[in-house]
């Protein structure tokens, strides 16, 4: 199964078999034995979100936290606070969002001077966190903030994510 913000296989790269790479400001869904993947979380945030029981899991890599009050032009999945609700509903199918549970990877301070610029990634780290909260989906593991980008992996079988960066190697969460 894959399910995209796109309604097909836009932004989607196969990089291996069962592999989908969810491109920058963009969401999928997935099933086991598929693995959701994204690179290059900077500022932005890979939002995580698994269903234990069905094996089928969301990713998004969010760009920004909201929508600014000038008009949206393009994917609107890259503010969390769109496309958070939108993974939680498609998750929730058949009353499944109690056992839905959320990891946050990303959000790293990758500009310095402005001050609005250099937070992005905190904020888009507190939206994220902020819609989970509203929608009762627990954020179980984070890595976030530093100064370093990451790539992550979603493993669908056991909800592992796997977090890739040079500064810290590879490990787990």
């Amino acid at each position: 199964m894959i399910d995209s913000a796109n309604n097909g296989m836009a932004g989607f790269d196969i990089v291996r078999p069962g592999l989908i790479m969810v491109a920058t400001g963009e969401y999928a869904i997935a099933r086991h034995p598929e693995v959701l993947s994204t690179a290059a979380l900077g500022s932005c945030v890979g939002i995580t979100i698994w269903d234990p029981f069905r094996h089928v899991g969301g990713m998004a890599h969010v760009m920004m936290p909201t929508p600014s009050d000038t008009a949206v032009k393009g994917n609107v999945s890259r503010f969390a606070s769109i496309a958070v609700p939108e993974m939680v509903e498609r998750l929730s199918t058949g009353g499944a969002r109690h056992r839905l549970v959320a990891k946050l990877c990303g959000g790293s301070a990758m500009f310095k001077g402005d001050s609005k610029l250099a937070s992005i990634g905190e904020r888009n780290v507190e939206e994220a966190r902020h819609q989970l909260a509203l929608l009762r989906v627990p954020v179980v593991a984070e890595d976030t903030g530093g100064s370093h980008a990451r790539t992550i992996e979603l493993r669908l079988d056991t909800g592992i994510v796997v977090v890739r960066s040079y500064a810290y190697g590879i490990r787990e969460i």
